[in-house]
Parts: structure tokens; C-alpha cells; sequence
């Protein structure tokens, strides 16, 4: 039996080489009473090719093919919120501007003193199916409730979904994180059941239900499935709360049975904090209740570059709310805002999303290349991330990079 290598641009068509270097019509014949006089004459083809430069046409992305009419512009309600809300959106809005992104954003004024979200902004959103949010502060103690837990509920915003991953450019203390902390948003600690048995005894609910932890976990595969990643690890503390927690891993591991092409974990939250400070390489998707995801998705963040990079979003079966991906220093200080150094890579990224989201991919592929290419350069970087630039000249820096 002869032996062949096939250069890169040769092919085989029935039991004959042809290649594509050669003028001639004729095939070598790779009959072995031939091979004596076509081999060395193949090799001489093979080197020629292999010496010779490809010369590739220009690159293309993938052709998006829209449906008649998707170029009209959305509409997309806006809440600048608390803080350094304002600064971060009003970013948003200036990159959208000059991109001359498919969107319009309907303005409303929210603030955390509130005692309940506005009914007209609920409908607004209900109306658009899509809201860029800024931070809201959430007051610690007393009787106001936070608009943030009140916003998902009133919207069966069930699903929070936060990207913790490492950024080209911006130094870190581990590599190779791209984590995804999917977090069951509607119940849980959060379900809101408080109140004093008598005084000086407090007594907290934590609600776990089957239907609201199947759909978590079913949405935690679904993305797991549809963006092509490897392994589910479900975050539990089941050893303790047998009943509530284990629940929530009935439901997974029931789920998990459905994709058997991807890998599906369980780790208890105290060893999967302690994992994440160590090796936050090993983790992909990441699925847990509503609690134990708020405090893994603000480390993850932390540990991938902080939370001012790291966009992510909230969503239901009919709408979705973009915002900073983890909630820690998402109002920022009065340092910050008025020193106008407020970090808006987190919300630009958000903003990404929100036009995948909303079916713009082309525009969400230049707003994010311009963001990235920007913290890579490290020229223009806010303070919490090693530099000293304002937010508007982070903006200034996005805007000259979009292509």
C-alpha cells in the first residue's frame, strides 16, 4: 500500500489526486504501477504548494438574514435609577446614538425611596418587552421594600443571568474564567415572608417550589444547550435545608436527565465559594437559587475583573431587563459620581445583549468589539480597574473604536 500526503489544496475524486495547483486536466493515478513516476512528481506539487502563500478573500461575519421589517426601530424603556445610574445609562445612550442603533429609549424617573414601582413604568415594559436598567438602591432596614425584587415579580422576571469572565487586556488573579451564575430570581429568601412572632423573634420564609425550580434549571440547560457550553453545577446547600434545597436538586437532576450531552454537578455553596477563590476555572454554567446566586454571582465578578465589567440581565417568558450583571457598588459612592468616574463597561455589555436580545446582532457584535478593544488597550480604564479616566472619556474611547 503506497502512503500519501495531501497538500491543502488537493483533493481526491474517484480514487485519483487532483491538484489544484496544476494546470493539467490529468489526474495522478495513484495505481501502484504508476506510483514509481507520479509520486515524485506529486511531492514536487506538494512542496510548490506548500511554499506558495493562500491567498484568502476579505473576511466576512456570518449573514445574519433579517425578516422584512426588523430594521424598525424598538422602543426600550429606560431607567436611569440611583447613583451613578444616570451616568452609566446616559454612556449607553451616547455609543446607541452614534451607532445609529435600531432602538429609542422611553425615559422614566425611579428611585429606590419609592415605595412601590410606577404602574406606567410596569406598562411600559409590558408594552416594549425590554428595559435598560440602572442600579436602584435598596435601603437596608425599615419598611420599604426593595423596587428590584418587586420589578421581577410584578414581570415573572424568573431568571437572572450574570457573565463573569476575563477581559483581554485587564490583569487578573486567575485565567480562563468565563462563568455563567444563572440564579432563580422569584422566591427563595427573597420571596419577602417576614414578620415578628412576638417581639424580639423574627421569623424569615425561605419558599422553594417545584414549578419555579424546574423552569430555573430548565432554562439554566436550555442555555447551557443553545450556547454550546459543557457542564450544569447546580448550587445547593441540601445537606442542611433537606427539604427546600432539596427540592431544588430533585428538579435539576430531573432536568439534567433531558440533556445528556452536558456534564451536570452539584457542589454545596460554602465549597463552591471556596472552589471560586481557587479554581474558578473549573466552573461553566452555574445554577442556584435565589440567594446563594446573588452572593456567587458578586464573587465570580470579582474574582473575573469586578463588577463594573460584568453585564448580565434578568428575564421572563414575555420580557427582559438588562443591567450590571452583579448588584455590588451597581449605585456607585458620592465619590465616584462626583468625580464622574463611574465604570459603563458593565452596562455597555448589558447593552450588547439587550440587542442580541432584541435580534440587532450586527450591532451588538460592534458595540461589543469596540468595548473590548478598549479595556485591552488600557489606555482609558475608571479607577476600579487600575486606571483613572472619567466615565465620559471611556465613552469618548468606545465611540472611536466602533467600526
Amino acid at each position: 500500500m503506497p502512503f500519501l500526503f495531501i497538500a491543502r489544496r488537493s483533493r481526491i475524486v474517484n480514487g485519483h489526486f487532483i491538484s489544484h495547483q496544476s494546470q493539467n486536466p490529468n489526474p495522478i493515478c495513484l495505481d501502484p504501477m504508476a506510483r514509481s513516476t507520479a509520486l515524485p512528481l506529486l511531492l514536487k506539487r506538494i512542496c510548490r504548494s506548500l511554499d506558495s502563500p493562500i491567498h484568502l478573500g476579505p473576511t466576512r461575519s456570518i449573514t445574519y438574514m433579517p425578516r422584512p421589517g426588523d430594521d424598525t426601530p424598538r422602543a426600550v424603556t429606560l431607567i436611569p435609577g440611583d447613583g451613578i445610574g444616570p451616568l452609566v445609562t446616559g454612556a449607553v445612550e451616547q455609543v446607541m446614538e452614534v451607532m445609529h442603533a435600531p432602538v429609542f429609549f422611553e425615559r422614566y424617573e425611579v428611585h429606590g425611596h419609592m415605595k412601590s414601582m410606577p404602574h406606567d413604568v410596569i406598562e411600559s415594559i409590558k408594552k416594549n418587552k425590554v428595559c435598560l436598567k440602572g442600579g436602584l438602591m435598596t435601603p437596608v432596614g425599615g419598611g420599604v421594600n426593595s423596587l428590584n425584587v418587586q420589578l421581577r415579580k410584578e414581570l415573572d422576571l424568573y431568571a437572572s443571568l450574570v457573565h463573569c469572565f476575563n477581559l483581554p487586556g485587564l490583569p487578573t488573579r486567575h485565567e480562563n474564567v468565563d462563568i455563567v451564575v444563572i440564579r432563580e430570581n422569584t422566591e427563595g429568601e427573597y420571596a419577602g415572608l417576614e414578620h415578628e412572632v412576638v417581639p424580639g423573634v423574627v421569623e424569615s420564609l425561605k419558599v422553594i417550589t417545584k414549578m419555579c425550580s424546574e423552569r430555573i434549571a430548565q432554562y439554566a440547560f436550555e442555555y447551557a444547550y443553545l450556547n454550546n457550553r459543557k457542564k450544569v453545577t447546580a448550587v445547593h446547600k441540601a445537606n442542611i435545608m433537606k427539604l427546600a434545597d432539596g427540592l431544588f436538586l430533585e428538579s435539576c437532576r430531573e432536568v439534567a436527565t433531558k440533556y445528556p450531552a452536558i456534564e451536570y454537578s452539584e457542589i454545596i455553596v460554602d465549597n463552591c465559594c471556596m472552589q471560586l477563590v481557587s479554581r474558578p476555572e473549573q466552573f461553566d454554567v452555574m445554577v442556584t437559587p435565589n440567594l446563594y446566586g446573588n452572593l456567587v454571582a458578586n464573587t465570580a465578578a470579582g474574582i473575573a475583573g469586578g463588577t463594573g465589567v460584568m453585564p448580565g440581565g434578568n428575564v421572563g417568558a414575555d420580557h427582559a431587563v438588562f443591567e450590571q450583571g452583579a448588584s455590588a457598588g451597581n449605585v456607585g459612592n458620592e465619590r465616584i459620581l462626583q468625580k464622574k468616574k463611574a465604570n459603563p463597561v458593565a452596562l455597555l455589555l448589558s447593552s450588547a445583549m439587550l440587542l442580541r436580545h432584541l435580534q440587532f446582532p450586527s450591532f451588538a457584535d460592534r458595540l461589543e468589539t469596540a468595548v473590548k478593544r478598549v479595556v485591552s488597550e488600557g489606555k482609558h480604564r475608571t479607577k476600579d480597574v487600575g486606571g483613572q479616566s472619567t466615565t465620559q472619556e471611556v465613552v469618548d474611547a468606545v465611540i472611536a473604536a466602533l467600526d
